[in-house]
């Protein structure tokens, strides 16, 4: 006992005597308890708040101290998170961040967050030059141009001198308001064929590369393929527990790809028709997902609020893009930058760099849940849905280019052809269709339900075009696919655009 006290006696002692040259060295002692509080609050922070630390926040003077880049065609500050430098991550909208504390990750997922480095490094090596980024001045003028032109007007009136009897005399001279462009004319579409065989809503559709054939899955379970031309039945696929809710054909291999709510990727090879890979990591429901074009990269977006990328063929988790504060409803693709963008139900939408893994661009315009991403083929823009509006967003910052108000429903899918044809479709089963460049709303449809099904199950979850973009697909909750087509007989005498010359005015974000 004897022993153990003065065991205790020195050890006190000799803490004492630190604390007490570290009060000597400062000017402010500083308790033992107060240290002892700043180490509790750091473990606190770490525990309760780790989840959302990685935040990103709002740099205001960005562009500002970066300056143009004259490599940038659109004179943005260039991004280079390939090149191990520190990046600065924006957040841009018109609505507060939202809060809530994410998804908790356990201790056996947490490993999985960080890649290998020799992952990182192989898809590195795997990315184009960006040439895209070079080509991105593809956009054509629209009607966002004219409203930034707008905004850097002088409101009001503009002052001009006017030089009258040798003296300079200043004049009011009123300015011309701008106004909104004559959109372009698109023929109508009507329906032109209904194809049954699922036992369940149809949740998703994809047009193989080939065009010959499309593919679907729904909450039946299945996966079913169709031949293109004559809408009969030439495959069922099963294998999923549960409601499937994404698929996707790869152009540079002969696998399907599917995602379900049983919290399952698959890889199916189409040549012996049964499933060869199985992508596991998600935590909970995968609602949908999409390839890269140009490497074997697999994107896939969850309920557990992430997004992961797989590399295809060795089924390894490359990384997983946390950040979401809510379930990622939709994810797509593209080989310029940034090569991932994702939509949320906490109503952002991130733009992310693919090899670091982390994200680019918080866009928080949206004031409802973001169900519906899609890319232009043709521009580099793309445009978002969410039951409030419509945006339309320029890469690769996330400019804001314009609303396209009307569809007042919840949005679950968008489609745009390389004529400028943008489909909204809405889980009321109303579809809208839209001039691309001026936002025009031309054609409205509402098509019937299949005969036997309630009015209430009235729903389009999946639109997408054929290859050839002739032909207009979409995936519904009374168990059909509708086929629509171009009206052949249509001309702009017998379907005129009502549009008048009318001033454009100004729209909140």
């Amino acid at each position: 006992e004897v022993q153990k006290h003065s065991v205790h006696t020195l050890v006190f002692r000799s803490l004492k005597r630190t604390h007490d040259m570290f009060v000597a060295d400062n000017a402010k002692p500083i308790p033992l308890d107060e240290e002892s509080h700043k180490v509790k609050m750091a473990v606190k922070l770490r525990t309760e708040y780790g989840s959302v630390l990685h935040m990103p926040t709002l740099k205001e003077n960005l562009r500002e101290k970066g300056g143009p880049n004259t490599g940038d065609p659109y004179g943005h500050k260039q991004y280079s998170g390939n090149q191990g430098q520190e990046v600065d991550y924006v957040v841009t909208g018109t609505h507060p961040y939202p809060p809530g504390p994410g998804v908790a990750l356990t201790a056996d997922t947490k490993v999985q967050r960080m890649p290998s480095e020799s992952a990182a490094q192989s898809l590195a090596v795997a990315l184009p030059a960006s040439q895209s980024r070079l080509d991105a001045n593809r956009t054509a003028a629209g009607v966002g141009d004219i409203y930034r032109h707008e905004r850097s007007q002088t409101p009001g009136m503009s002052m001009a001198m006017v030089e009258a009897g040798g003296n300079k005399s200043s004049a009011l001279m009123p300015k011309k308001a701008p106004t909104m462009p004559k959109p372009q004319w698109h023929p109508p579409w009507k329906l032109y064929r209904v194809i049954s065989g699922h036992l369940g809503w149809v949740r998703c559709i994809a047009v193989e590369p080939g065009n010959q054939w499309f593919v679907t899955g729904s909450a039946d379970r299945t996966i079913k393929i169709w031949d293109l031309a004559s809408g009969k039945l030439k495959l069922s696929l099963t294998g999923h527990i549960s409601t499937v809710r994404g698929v996707i054909v790869s152009a540079r291999s002969p696998y399907l790809f599917s995602c379900g709510e049983d919290k399952q990727v698959k890889c199916w090879d189409l040549e012996y028709n049964k499933v060869i890979r199985h992508y596991h990591g998600h935590l909970s429901a995968v609602y949908g997902l999409d390839l890269h074009p140009t490497i074997d990269v697999l994107v896939t977006c969850s309920r557990d609020s992430t997004a992961r990328i797989w590399d295809v063929r060795t089924k390894a988790s490359v990384h997983t893009l946390s950040g979401h504060t809510n379930a990622v409803a939709t994810v797509k693709c593209q080989a310029a930058e940034p090569q991932i963008i994702t939509g949320s139900h906490d109503t952002t939408i991130r733009l992310w760099d693919l090899v670091a893994g982390k994200t680019r661009v918080t866009l928080t315009n949206h004031k409802k849940s973001v169900r519906a991403v899609v890319l232009h083929p043709r521009h580099y823009t793309f445009a978002s849905g969410s039951p409030d509006n419509i945006k339309q967003w320029k890469f690769p910052d996330g400019n804001f280019i314009q609303n396209l108000s009307g569809h007042n429903a919840i949005i679950n899918t968008l489609a745009v052809n390389s004529d400028g044809v943008l489909v909204s479709g809405a889980d009321n089963g109303t579809m809208h269709l839209w001039d691309w460049r001026t936002g025009y709303n031309f054609q409205r449809v509402h098509a019937a339900v299949q005969p036997g099904s309630l009015d209430s199950e009235s729903g389009i979850f999946a639109c997408v075009f054929d290859q050839s973009e002739s032909r207009l697909l979409t995936a519904e909750a009374d168990k059909t696919i509708k086929v629509y087509k171009e009206d052949d007989t249509a001309t702009e005498e017998t379907h005129p655009v009502s549009w008048k010359p009318e001033i454009i005015k100004r729209k909140r974000f």
